[in-house]
């Protein structure tokens, strides 16, 4: 049984609107594929185990906070491991994530 999950809406970073203005290179999702969307601050990737009409029902396999890139094990009502439908509305490319080894820079202290 696959949970529920209220997605964010993809906005700008649609999958769908990006591949509109490039048609020749839009693939559509497999067995196996790994697919990002927007949940609750998260980019949540899934991978496909199976397709019905426009929608991808597979596995959480991460879940990345979109402010720091922080993987994490679970974010609101969703966890690792989750079966969950995704429709490929709901699908985002993935922000640009800091890095996990980034540290902020401490400011340099004055010089006497």
């Amino acid at each position: 049984m696959h949970k529920h999950v209220e997605w964010d809406d993809p906005g700008e970073r649609s999958v769908l609107r990006y591949y509109a203005d490039h048609p020749d290179d839009y693939r559509p999702p497999e067995r196996g594929s790994i697919l990002s969307a927007s949940y609750r601050g998260f980019t949540v990737r899934v991978k496909v185990a199976a397709r019905v009409e426009e929608t991808s029902i597979g596995e959480v396999v991460a879940l990345i906070a979109d402010d720091n890139g922080r993987r994490q094990q679970a974010a609101g009502d969703l966890s690792l491991g989750d079966t969950v439908r995704l429709p490929d509305a709901y699908r985002a490319l993935e922000p640009r994530h800091p890095e996990e080894s980034e540290e902020p820079e401490e400011p340099e202290e004055p010089e006497d």
